[in-house]
């Protein structure tokens, strides 16, 4: 372990095998090591600083049927929910209002002309109305290229679209037939090409995945050079076929807390100034679970903004936080643990990744 902190400390690039042997401990005062190293890096590359993106589920229709969501397409046991275009602007205006300078649209995957049109229709409208201030970031799945560069052109400026594994093997057992890894990696060269800061992440921790797994997907992102990182740890749902494959889930929630952390950490430590969120699946481990993904080099967290009736209806997973608090609430507390760590929330701004501009050359 010394040569392992030794190579970190130091500052010199990870290889796959170090990312390996940082994904293996499981030492409580090696995590602690390991966790201060990757915030110093933060700090180095970022600052005290954390950046927050307020989240609108828009809905949970989805065309797909990945095996691991609560919102799959045949899952009978979700009442279904679509926001119209008033309400979804209203919820960018609330994160705008709150301070927040960039706010996220997510939602299930739909493709149909009408989905997009309103799409682009909330885009240009919230664009104006905020005077172009608010950033907005589009998590809407698959998409052809050219919805891709509409949605661009009407102000969306970050998008992302998870890989989920990056071993096609595995991606084959996470999804159906017709979802394919080729489509996926298709899709995330387009939001490259179209301009988007390029975001992507992986489950971490479901069944069949290996540290040598994971290890390939820290890779993946650095080959990828990818601009901002939301992955977090796999919570089961039971209305899901892969829940069947975790039994003793509830063992293991400790486990998952502390893999999503140590993934965190190697990520900054691999990737330096990319954006890297702390999730709210951390939060459904440990109620501090999003302020020790903080501490462990993580920059970016995304409150709930959707209006509190249609929350219960957007569980990607059991034990969703949040659900029964409105939009203020969230962020009042939020906003008190957050500073409960020493880190400083930036506030009306977009809070871009600093790898973007690196790798892009914009200012």
């Amino acid at each position: 372990m010394s040569t392992l902190f030794d190579k970190i400390n130091s500052g010199a690039d990870l290889d796959r095998q170090d990312l390996i042997d940082i994904l293996k401990l499981t030492d409580q005062d090696d995590l602690e090591r390991l966790f201060n190293a990757a915030y110093k890096v933060k700090l180095k590359y970022i600052g005290k600083r954390v950046s927050l993106r307020g989240i609108v589920e828009i809905s949970n229709k989805c065309i797909k049927d990945c095996f691991y969501c609560g919102i799959r397409r045949g899952n009978i046991n979700v009442e279904r929910f679509e926001l119209n275009k008033k309400q979804i602007v209203e919820g960018l205006l609330t994160a705008f209002n709150f301070n927040y300078g960039s706010a996220v649209m997510q939602g299930g995957e739909r493709n149909d002309e009408k989905f997009v049109v309103m799409i682009e229709e909330v885009l240009r409208e919230v664009k104006e109305r905020t005077d172009g201030r608010l950033g907005i970031t589009l998590s809407l799945g698959e998409q052809d290229e050219s919805v891709y560069r509409r949605w661009f052109e009407s102000g969306a400026h970050r998008y992302l679209l998870r890989i989920e594994a990056s071993n096609p093997e595995l991606y084959g057992m996470l999804h159906p037939a017709d979802h394919t890894y080729e489509r996926r990696m298709e899709c995330l060269h387009s939001l490259q090409h179209v301009g988007f800061q390029t975001g992507t992440g992986v489950l971490i921790g479901v069944p069949g995945q290996s540290i040598e797994d994971l290890a390939n997907d820290l890779m993946f992102f650095k080959k990828f050079d990818i601009d901002m990182i939301g992955m977090g740890p796999y919570l089961v749902h039971p209305d899901t076929p892969l829940a069947k494959k975790f039994p003793d889930f509830e063992e293991k929630r400790k486990d998952q807390l502390n893999l999503g952390l140590k993934m965190i950490a190697a990520a900054r430590l691999l990737l330096k100034d990319i954006n890297l969120a702390s999730t709210t699946a951390l939060q459904a481990l440990d109620p501090v679970g999003r302020e020790l993904g903080l501490l462990a080099g993580g920059n970016v967290i995304m409150p709930n903004v959707t209006a509190t009736e249609y929350r219960p209806g957007y569980q990607l997973y059991t034990g969703k936080p949040g659900l029964d608090e409105n939009s203020e609430q969230s962020r009042i507390a939020l906003e008190k643990t957050i500073r409960q760590t020493g880190e400083t929330i930036i506030y009306n701004e977009w809070g871009d990744s600093p790898h973007y501009f690196r790798r892009s050359g914009k200012r």
